[in-house]
């Protein structure tokens, strides 16, 4: 190598690089003189240096490089520095794929081996050294400030910052589903000592937690409660009045004023719970409104975010073929079905949606392929369309109501292409912009042929099976005479004719040979040569007297 760059939060630095047989061989000797720089800066010295215009100009460089692109600064420092001999020059980069692409936009062969990151060690190890126009921290303040700017460049600009919340909500919505009914039945049974009755008459937890912070001692309850508890059942006061009933005839302990008080502040912890689950639930339908209304409106908010949560992002899923989406959540069974040569899952995450369990037993697994399918379409529209709508997803949602129709009943469901069209006609009638390749769909045109276009192609068809058959049989040395009134014949037929007639061109090739064999001359005791035909029919014979 001759010199090496290297790229600092301030510019690009180029050096020029000496005693490079010893550089990269792991001996103590090489190692201590990378770490002295009295020993290093022999070997490495500064030939010139690139600053950055400002911190925009420092942040697009830095983008570039991660990318491994080769920006116009540092093309127009390398084109400056080596114009005259750049054949000579062997440049030691760190990063492989910006050595490719200066290799390939400048033609400077570049170094990336063990030896040149040694190089570059030792460099950024004395950096500050190197450069002498830079003051001490100068280097460590640039590096500070870009790292930053690169930071919150690559959150802004991230693709998935939007399903990230999503993520974050349903394992948050999962995870406080499992805490509040674990809280739920700790106020059940820890009131349930004072007053066991109540576990049955309010099977609701939200309810019940309610009614105990409401109640507290049932010996002390009066029919003035009556209103505000039928108010807390929803206004059912023959179950309010059940529960007062019960409280003066209950059989459960007494309480002390002390376990009263924990078990109410418990109680309206449980409470609160309920009620900002509620509020996250909310949250999560509005970001899947924003973010994926069709997928949303086709198989719910819940499942449609557990989807983009377990595949990690909404590119993720779109992704994703439909047998993905379908098992997406069941790949502990499915490759335990594969290593014991079972049977596959027929469903993962989806199961949760209403279709699969309005289907029937036996249609379990076809209607989960059918949603699939619509899964995947929905979260692709609401990947990469430009304006959020839920048409797409309320349309697959209709198909699917068909297709359950359809097992039930046998009724014919709509096409795909047909519902398509329909929607996007629609869209078009809004105002809205849509990128759509054939005019007949935008004015609500059928995509399907019509019944002449359909005849024609079924004739074409037709015709091109006869002219086949008729190919083969010519090529077999025979042409067989068809009649267009009659039907075609079978392949079995076809097959027959081709053998005979490949026969009788063996029989007439075997005449011509006995010919030529009878007509030559004796030469001695020689006998004429028998035909090969003769030779056949007494080994046939002699097979029939056998």
């Amino acid at each position: 190598m001759s010199h090496a760059l290297f790229e600092t939060a301030a510019g690009y630095a180029l050096f020029s690089v000496s005693l490079q047989e010893e550089i990269g061989q792991k001996t103590k000797s090489v190692q201590e003189s990378i770490s002295d720089y009295g020993k290093f800066s022999r070997i490495v010295k500064l030939a010139s240096f690139y600053p950055f215009k400002d911190a925009a100009h420092a942040l697009e460089n830095a983008n570039d490089i991660s990318e491994g692109i080769m920006n116009e600064h540092l093309q127009s420092m390398l084109d400056l520095a080596f114009a005259s001999n750049k054949k000579s020059v062997v440049l030691s980069v760190e990063d492989r794929a910006l050595a490719g692409a200066i290799k390939s936009g400048v033609g400077i062969e570049c170094d990336s081996s063990e030896r040149a990151l040694e190089v570059i060690r030792g460099i950024r190890t004395h950096i500050e050294k190197l450069l002498p126009d830079l003051q001490d921290g100068d280097v460590e303040r640039a590096q500070l400030g870009l790292g930053h700017a690169y930071s919150r460049a690559k959150v802004k600009f991230n693709v998935n910052r939007s399903d990230n919340m999503i993520i974050q909500a349903i394992a948050l919505l999962d995870q406080m589903d499992k805490d509040v009914n674990t809280f739920a039945m700790r106020v059940r049974e820890w009131y349930g000592w004072h007053f066991p009755e109540l576990y049955r008459l309010v099977p609701d937890n939200n309810q019940y937690a309610k009614v105990v912070q409401l109640l507290g001692d049932k010996s002390k309850l009066t029919d003035d409660i009556l209103p505000t508890l039928s108010e807390l059942l929803d206004d059912n006061e023959i179950l309010a009045k059940n529960v007062l009933d019960a409280s003066r005839s209950s059989m459960g302990t007494d309480i002390s004023p002390i376990d009263l008080i924990n078990i109410s502040n418990f109680a309206s912890r449980v409470i609160h719970l309920f009620a900002y689950r509620k509020s996250l639930q909310i949250y999560l339908s509005e970001k899947m409104g924003l973010v994926a209304p069709n997928l949303a409106s086709l198989i719910g908010d819940t499942v449609g975010a557990r989807l983009i949560s377990h595949a990690g992002s909404l590119t993720n899923l779109s992704k994703y073929p439909a047998s993905t989406v379908q098992i997406l959540g069941a790949e502990k069974a499915l490759f335990r079905a594969l290593k014991t040569k079972g049977n596959t899952p027929k469903y993962g995450l989806i199961y949760h949606s209403t279709f699969i369990g309005r289907a029937g037993q036996k249609n379990k697994g076809r209607i989960s392929r059918f949603l699939a399918n619509k899964c995947s379409i929905a979260s692709r529209i609401d990947c990469y369309a430009d304006t959020p709508t839920t048409k797409f997803g309320e349309a697959l949602r209709g198909q699917v109501e068909e297709r359950l129709e359809f097992y039930e009943k046998g009724s014919n469901p709509s096409r795909n292409s047909a519902v398509m069209a329909k929607v996007m006609a629609g869209l078009a009638a809004e105002g809205e912009v849509i990128g759509v390749q054939d005019e007949s769909i935008v004015h609500g045109g059928e995509v399907e042929l019509s019944k002449k276009d359909k005849k024609k192609k079924d004739k074409k068809r037709k015709s091109d099976v006869m002219e086949v058959d008729q190919s083969i049989v010519t090529e077999s040395g025979e042409l067989v005479k068809k009649d267009k009134k009659k039907k075609r014949k079978s392949d079995a037929d076809t097959t027959m004719d081709i053998d005979t007639s490949i026969s009788k061109k063996k029989h007439k090739k075997s005449k011509e040979v006995a010919a030529d064999a009878a007509a030559a001359p004796i030469i001695g005791d020689a006998t004429p040569a028998t035909s090969p035909v003769k030779e056949k029919k007494s080994k046939k014979d002699k097979k029939a007297n056998a």
